[in-house]
């Protein structure tokens, strides 16, 4: 291999791979030593894939958290929409993104129900804050306990039975079929099924101690899943009554709500 200049192309592909796929597999694809893999990678400030340094590149970032595919959806969903503070490093007249993991820590805090840590290892990005332990135990028993695999052609005959029986509610069809309520309506909608799950009784009042117990939940970071177990409420009346008492269903904006309000 003889020396040639690097090309943007190339500097994309390494920012990408780095840390993914093995040395030798980066080598081979861009025909290149080992060694001049090791130096470009250092000049580029790369550093070991996640050894706890002050930043990681963005590919770097979702690996870490399980996330395969769908780069364009994240740049969109994660960066325009939500605000993830991710930089432009320049080296060399390359560029890639990176984010520092100080500030990823801090967005990831307020966005914690948009966030899914199921698959992110304990300390795969160094020492973690104290609420990720907590965040990751819910993600993972949400990973055991209800369905996420597209939908098969039995499960939507299923459901359309099970809608157009007229008998159960979203909770007790969400249950039987192991997806969240949300998953259901939204499944309802893609089916342009003409009936609707039954409503919960509006006679079935909110008492004090849940009032008290959803607060509790809010601000330990529960997914309304898991609220719903536990005050034995749906998830639908559930989004509705936070809605009523904070003006939105985003659990990430109530627990902000709620930190400015105890500021206040």
């Amino acid at each position: 291999m003889s020396w040639r200049k690097w090309t943007q192309e190339e500097y994309d592909y390494l920012q990408e791979k780095w840390g993914t796929i093995s040395l030798q597999s980066i080598a081979r694809y861009l025909d290149r030593s080992e060694n001049a893999i090791r130096i470009k990678v250092q000049r580029l400030g790369l550093g070991p894939f996640l050894e706890g340094g002050e930043y990681v590149s963005w590919n770097q970032l979702l690996i870490a958290l399980g996330i395969q595919g769908g780069r364009r959806y994240k740049d969109i969903s994660w960066i325009k929409n939500r605000g993830c503070p991710i930089k432009i490093k320049r080296v060399n007249n390359c560029s890639f993104k990176i984010i520092y993991l100080t500030e990823f820590w801090e967005w990831a805090e307020h966005n914690q129900d948009f966030l899914d840590f199921s698959k992110f290892e304990e300390n795969m990005l160094g020492e973690e804050p104290e609420w990720v332990k907590n965040k990751r135990k819910m993600d993972y028993k949400k990973s055991i306990h209800y369905i996420k695999t597209p939908w098969t052609t039995i499960e939507d005959k299923r459901l359309e039975k099970l809608v157009n029986d007229y008998k159960y509610t979203y909770s007790e069809i969400s249950k039987m079929m192991r997806r969240t309520e949300g998953a259901i309506q939204r499944r309802c909608i893609d089916l342009k099924l003409k009936g609707r799950p039954l409503r919960e009784s509006p006679h079935n009042k909110w008492e004090e101690w849940q009032f008290d117990k959803l607060d509790e939940l809010i601000d330990s970071g529960f997914t309304y899943e898991f609220i719903a177990d536990e005050i034995g409420k749906s998830v639908k009346a559930i989004r509705g009554k936070v809605y009523v008492l904070y003006g939105t269903e985003n659990l990430d904006k109530v627990r902000k709500i709620k930190r400015e309000r105890q500021v206040g």
